[in-house]
C-alpha cells in the first residue's frame, strides 16, 4: 500500500529555513522532517512512497539520490573519482516515486495529479511537516471497518493540538488557575489519512483545488469522511518555535517513534 506525502508547499511561516530549501528538508536532529515521516511508515511495514513535489522539488530528489553517500563513511579515490562505502548504515529501504505536481498547485490538486501512481484500492496520505507515534495498521484497520459498515471513502486522524498561549481561569478579579499551553478539548486534522481511490472523483487537477476545502467538505456532507482518534504524541512544524521544540524532543528520544 502506497503512502502519498505532500511535499510542495513553500513553508512561508518558516521563511528563515525555507528560503533556500523546501520545508520537508528542514532538519530535526541531522535528518529532514521528511525522513522522519517516512521512517514512521517504513518502520511499520509501509515502504512505498509517492512524493508530490512542488517548491524546490529538485532538492528533495537530490537528497534521496545521494542518501547513501550522506549516510555512509566513504572511501574516495580522487584520481579516478570512484568511491565505495566503508560501512552499511542505510537509513531507509523503501521505494520512492517523485512526481512533479507544479509550483503553485494546492493540496487537492497535488493529490489528484498522482492518481496514476495509485494501483491499489487504498492509499495513505499525509503532509510533509508533521510527526506522530500513530499505529498505522490500526488506522488502516479502523478505516476498512468503517468503510464496510458506513460506506466512508476517507479517514482523517483526529488529534488534540496545544493552545498557543497559556490559559487563565479567573474569578472575582483574581486568577484562580494558570495552565501553560494545555491541549484543546476539540480535535483537528493531524494528517495521517487513509483514502479509498474513489476519493479521486472528488479532486481536480486544477491548481486551485484545495484538499481541506471542497474535497473534504463534500465527503463530510455526504457522511463519507471518518476519523481515527489519536491520543498519543503528535506535533506539526509550522513555526520556528515548533521546529525548536521538535529538535529538543529529538534529543530526548524522538517520541514520534512508535514504542511496541
Amino acid at each position: 500500500m502506497k503512502t502519498v506525502i505532500l511535499c510542495g508547499g513553500r513553508g512561508i511561516r518558516l521563511a528563515s529555513e525555507t528560503e533556500y530549501r523546501p520545508k520537508p528538508l528542514v532538519e530535526i536532529g541531522s535528518k529532514p522532517i521528511l525522513w522522519h515521516i517516512m521512517k514512521i511508515y517504513e518502520s511499520q511495514g509501509f515502504k512505498e512512497f509517492v512524493l508530490s513535489l512542488g517548491y524546490k522539488g529538485h532538492m528533495i530528489k537530490d537528497y534521496f539520490l545521494n542518501l547513501k553517500d550522506r549516510s555512509h563513511d566513504i572511501y574516495l579515490d580522487l584520481k579516478s573519482g570512484s568511491h565505495v562505502p566503508l560501512n552499511d548504515n542505510s537509513d531507509l529501504e523503501g521505494k520512492i516515486e517523485f512526481i512533479d505536481t507544479g509550483q503553485d498547485a494546492q493540496t487537492g490538486a497535488r493529490i489528484s495529479k498522482i492518481r496514476k501512481q495509485i494501483n491499489e484500492d487504498h492509499f495513505f496520505m499525509t503532509y510533509g511537516d508533521g510527526v506522530a507515534n500513530i499505529d498505522l495498521k490500526k488506522l488502516y484497520e479502523h478505516h476498512i471497518k468503517m468503510e464496510k459498515e458506513r460506506g466512508i471513502i476517507g479517514t482523517v486522524t483526529a488529534v488534540h493540538p496545544y493552545y498557543k498561549f497559556g490559559i487563565l481561569n479567573v474569578e472575582d478579579g483574581l486568577v484562580t488557575e494558570f495552565n501553560e499551553k494545555p491541549k484543546h478539548s476539540s480535535y483537528v486534522n493531524g494528517g495521517f489519512m487513509v483514502f479509498n481511490k474513489k476519493f479521486f472523483d472528488y479532486l481536480s487537477d486544477d491548481d486551485k483545488c484545495t484538499l481541506e476545502q471542497e474535497p473534504l467538505k463534500n465527503l463530510s456532507r455526504e457522511s463519507k469522511l471518518g476519523y481515527y482518534p489519536h491520543e498519543g504524541y503528535w506535533q506539526c512544524m509550522d513555526s520556528q518555535k515548533e521546529l525548536e521544540l521538535l529538535n529538543q524532543e529529538f534529543v530526548r528520544g524522538a517520541p514520534w517513534i512508535l514504542k511496541k
